[in-house]
């Protein structure tokens, strides 16, 4: 039964625990913040094994252990962030704050790393992808939760913003589809964390830091609207790339493949395939049996 247990997983369970331990020694963190901590360190080991045993995989790919590493340290800034609201200030706290920027300083600078790793190792994957999203997520939600209490509860829109999206995917699904990326979109979404990072720090003033997080809150509300109204513009469209219908629903122009390619339907192994020029794209799935 040992060897069901995946390898890479375990690792950050370890490491996590080690590293909640060790801001609980050494930064004097409480027992609200260590049980949180430990909490999340036990949550990113059963999401992680799950993950990687739906993608066929017994261990993480080069990337993923760096994703892994800003998991990891994440939850560190977890059990700070909870313990700061679990106590008043004392002589400690500025220590613990040094220590939460820095945790999250590093975990927001290898976002750039594990997308560059696994493009040059050829090791991009699906679950790579969703792990570094939700990975951006939950630190971001970690930190507006540490922000608000100062700035107001507005900021928490910030870090709700990935999870609202999931739930209005539910009764929405045209929301699922894609939207090719724009570096404007990227700048949007590296801008959160580094703003909340910078008012969770203490050193701006309070005007300051409410006018860097809300200029946030502010360009990510145009990434999401501009983005939604792509897909309600794309929404009951087939036989085309998402990517090329994204751009043609954002310039306003017809996609080549729906004007002058004549779509044929054929059947290759289980899925139903519309075949435009040479592009294939599935839309549906026939049922076994």
């Amino acid at each position: 039964m040992g060897r069901m247990v995946h390898r890479g997983p375990a690792v950050g369970l370890a490491t996590s625990v080690a590293l909640v331990l060790a801001v609980s020694v050494l930064a004097g963190v409480g027992l609200t913040g260590s049980v949180v901590g430990f909490a999340c360190a036990a949550v990113l080991f059963v999401l992680v094994t799950v993950g990687l045993a739906a993608s066929g995989r017994r261990t993480p790919g080069p990337a993923d252990r760096v994703t892994l590493l800003r998991a990891v340290l994440t939850c560190g800034v977890a059990a700070l962030v909870a313990d700061a609201a679990a106590r008043h200030a004392d002589a400690g706290a500025s220590t613990r704050t040094a220590v939460l920027v820095a945790f999250a300083s590093v975990g927001l600078s290898l976002d750039a790393v594990d997308g560059r790793v696994a493009r040059r190792t050829g090791t991009v994957s699906a679950f790579g992808a969703r792990f570094d999203m939700e990975s951006d997520a939950f630190l971001i939600l970690v930190l507006a939760i540490h922000v608000a209490r100062d700035l107001g509860w507005w900021v928490l829109a910030i870090g709700a913003a990935r999870y609202l999206l999931l739930a209005a995917q539910r009764f929405a699904p045209w929301l699922r589809r894609g939207v090719p990326p724009r570096r404007w979109r990227k700048a949007v979404a590296a801008y959160q964390g580094v703003g909340l990072t910078a008012a969770a720090s203490g050193l701006l003033q309070p005007a300051v830091a409410i006018g860097v997080v809300g200029l946030g809150l502010g360009a990510l509300a145009v990434s999401f609207g501009t983005e939604a109204a792509t897909l309600w513009r794309l929404r009951g469209t087939v036989g085309a790339p998402v990517a090329e219908l994204a751009t043609a629903a954002e310039t306003g122009t017809a996609p080549e493949a729906l004007t002058t390619a004549r779509p044929v339907a054929v059947t290759s192994g289980r899925a139903v395939i519309v075949t435009m020029s040479d592009t294939r794209v599935p839309i549906a799935q026939r049922r076994s049996g």
